[in-house]
């Protein structure tokens, strides 16, 4: 039986070219797709998402004081867990999307606090109709409705909760203001899709 090698060193030279075209594409190929999952990785980390200002001196410094950051469990939900789909195809999308806000920082239009907190509620729009669309899908990845213990919550949060499992409701309805600031205006998630903003 023939080693690989030697049978490598037989083949006619156009064989062996197309061999070794073929051996480079799988090693690009698959250091590209280690290197596209450590990246996604690394931008999904709480370290990345707060490397730059707006975000943490907005953003994070109210997140950091809220349940989802410190509470009695110690079970920490981050950036990514809140704003990242699970699934790949969604990941990508979402990726892309976060992309404008970096062009926003370059472009000076959020890049101070006060430039921030004018477009806050236009900003949270946007996450509102997000999560809405996708009917709370990353809230739904740690919070099960189905699974919550009725007898141990008050009557609203139990008919609130109640809508959930019925479909007539989605978690950012009533919670919009769990880990961020909410926005001047009074406006309410279910207020902003109403108007189509």
């Amino acid at each position: 039986m023939k080693s690989l090698w030697q049978r490598f060193r037989e083949q006619r030279p156009w064989a062996r070219l197309l061999e070794l075209e073929a051996l480079f594409l799988m090693l690009i190929g698959g250091l590209l797709g280690a290197g596209g999952k450590i990246s996604l990785e690394q931008t999904n980390t709480l370290e990345f998402c707060t490397s730059c200002h707006e975000m943490r001196d907005n953003n994070f410094e109210e997140y950091r004081h809220t349940v989802h950051a410190r509470n009695r469990t110690g079970v920490k939900a981050t950036c990514s867990d809140c704003h990242v789909p699970h699934e790949f195809v969604d990941t990508m999308i979402r990726k892309l999307m976060a992309a404008n806000d970096v062009f926003q920082h370059f472009a000076g239009r959020i890049d101070t606090q006060e430039k921030f907190e004018e477009h806050r509620l236009e900003l949270a729009k946007r996450v509102w109709l997000r999560m809405r669309e996708s009917d709370s899908r990353e809230c739904r990845n740690c919070h099960d409705v189905k699974a919550m213990a009725p007898e141990m919550q008050g009557r609203t949060a139990q008919k609130q909760h109640q809508k959930l499992a019925n479909g007539g409701k989605t978690c950012i309805d009533c919670h919009y203001g769990i880990a961020h600031k909410e926005p001047a205006g009074g406006l309410e998630p279910q207020d902003a899709t109403a108007t189509g903003q």
